[in-house]
Formats: C-alpha cells, structure tokens, sequence
C-alpha cells in the first residue's frame, strides 16, 4: 500500500436556476488534500478559504471518513492531511461537498473499501441531501441527477460545456440553512406546474446545449431566486450587467451569496476585467466547468 496520496475534488455550483436540488456543475476550481500515513491524525490548513479550526474529532473530513469506514467495518490508519483550497467557505460554490467527497475518497484508500463511483454518488448525495453539488464533485462536468427515498442516485452526466463561468464572491457569508429558511413551505398548483416547466426546459437546453435558451431559463427560475434574492448582494444590478455585457444567463450559485453567469468562452477576460470594476466589492472570478471529477494519486 502507497504511504502518501493527493485528493483532488472539484467545487460546483447547483442549481444554475430552476435546477433547484438536482442540477450541478463542477467547477475547475479545487479542494486538494495530501495525506501520508503517520502515528496519529493531524490536519494543517495552508492558505485562504480553509477553517482555522484544525481539532481532528470535530474535523467535517474526519468525522465523515469515519463515518464511511464505519458503514464498511472498515479501521483506518492514522495519517497527516495538508488541506488546501480554492473554494470560499459558505459561498455557495459547493465548499461543504468538496469535502465531504474529499472525506469518502479518503475512507475509500484508507480503508481499502474499492467504492465504485455509484457508492460515492450515493453516499456523498446522502450525507448532502440532494445530489446536486456532490453529483458535481464526484463526476466533474455537468449533472442532473435525482435521489430516491432510499438514497440511490441516478445521475446524466454531460462532459463537455462549451462555454465559461464567472462567479462573483461577495465578502459575506450565507448558511445554507438560512438561505433555506426564507423558503415557503407550500407553491399553488399553477405556481408550481410553471416552475416545473422553467426546470423542465433548463434540462433539456443543457443535454441540447441550446446557450442562449439556457441562459434564459437560467433566469426563470421560480422555486428559489424571488424569495433568496433580498438576502443577496447587487443580486438585480449583477444580473443586469453581466446580461449587458454578453452573459448568457446569471444564477444563483446554490444557495448563494455567489452569483455565476454562464458567457461565450471568447468573451473571458473582456467578461472578467468589466465585472470587477463595476462590482469592486465582490472578488470575480473566471472557470470553466473541470474536465474531470475527483481524483486520487498515490504516491
């Protein structure tokens, strides 16, 4: 058995809109873990946009490793992990996923559990609660997925995403669970019947790769947005102007605060360089959708 491996797992972004708890994108920006095999746990957080809290019990990786070994009567070996990442915490581009598929692939070499990636879809989708941002890690690309009462995922992954993305980051944090909590608990039958048919039209434009009716149903979201976008900074004046200067669309990210817009590839720094002088209070960043899901490398 290898004594050290690099976990590498890609952010995402749900939803895109109306997708709401079953669209996921993964994004190649990325939560890298290298672990070696030592006497005892440690974790060491290097950079920005890791916690400051490095106590190993409560850690989110090693309580779930656990957790995973547990389910497959499985011990793990103690090791070091270096955690790095690229992925702002609470931010809505999928940070929390990151690691707890980071956590499942670490269980998997640790532990020698020989997951298959059904196993990891279905576990890191369980443990989430939906299968949007950790069908997105696990497979890379772009995800429509749903779970049923038992927890088995099913998943359409598409690979290819010709165009790029641009996130917009505010400085302020935005708990998924509060995000959750503006939400109504009931939508009238018309009310729904017409959300389902944006959602509905969002997919098949995806699998089409219709750009420009993607874009627009991007923004017709009717499940989620009306009622998260007063907790969500410049979310119409973002959305003008992103529109303005040739986006396709722009959407919540999850359950924000990050906005992401889809645009042509050609327009990326144009795009960029435009949207963070108008928008200086958030951080604007460029990606594409990652060419590959998570990843172990043994050394």
């Amino acid at each position: 058995m290898s004594t050290k491996w690099q976990i590498k797992v890609p952010g995402s972004t749900a939803n895109l809109g109306p997708g709401f708890d079953s669209i996921g994108l993964g994004l190649s920006l990325y939560l890298t873990l290298d672990v070696t095999l030592q006497d005892e746990w440690e974790f060491t957080h290097i950079g920005d946009n890791v916690p400051s809290d490095t106590t190993v019990d409560t850690h989110l990786i090693y309580t779930i490793a656990q957790q995973v070994a547990k389910q497959y009567n499985a011990t793990l070996p103690p090791c070091k992990i270096e955690m790095t990442s690229e992925l702002p915490l609470a931010r809505g581009i999928g940070s929390s996923a990151a690691a707890i598929v980071g956590a499942i692939e670490l269980a998997d070499i640790l532990g020698g559990l020989k997951l298959s990636q059904q196993d990891k879809l279905n576990i890191s989708s369980q443990i989430e609660g939906h299968p949007d941002n950790a069908t997105a890690s696990v497979l890379g690309g772009l995800t429509i997925s749903s779970m049923d009462e038992a927890g088995i995922v099913d998943t359409l992954h598409i690979q290819e995403i010709d165009a790029a993305f641009v996130v917009f980051i505010p400085n302020i944090e935005l708990k998924t669970a509060a995000s959750r909590g503006v939400l109504p608990e009931h939508l009238k039958r018309s009310y729904a019947v017409r959300a389902s048919a944006n959602a509905n039209m969002l997919a098949a434009s995806l699998i089409a790769k219709d750009y420009e009716r993607i874009g627009r149903y991007m923004e017709a979201d009717l499940f989620h947005e009306p009622f998260r976008a007063n907790l969500i900074p410049e979310y119409n004046e973002i959305r003008e102007a992103a529109k303005k200067a040739g986006a396709y669309g722009t959407a919540l990210s999850g359950a924000g605060p990050t906005l992401i817009s889809m645009i042509p590839l050609a327009l990326s720094e144009q795009f960029t360089s435009s949207m963070q002088q108008q928008f200086p209070e958030h951080q604007v960043v460029v990606t594409t959708a990652s060419p590959s899901g998570s990843t172990v490398t043994a050394y």
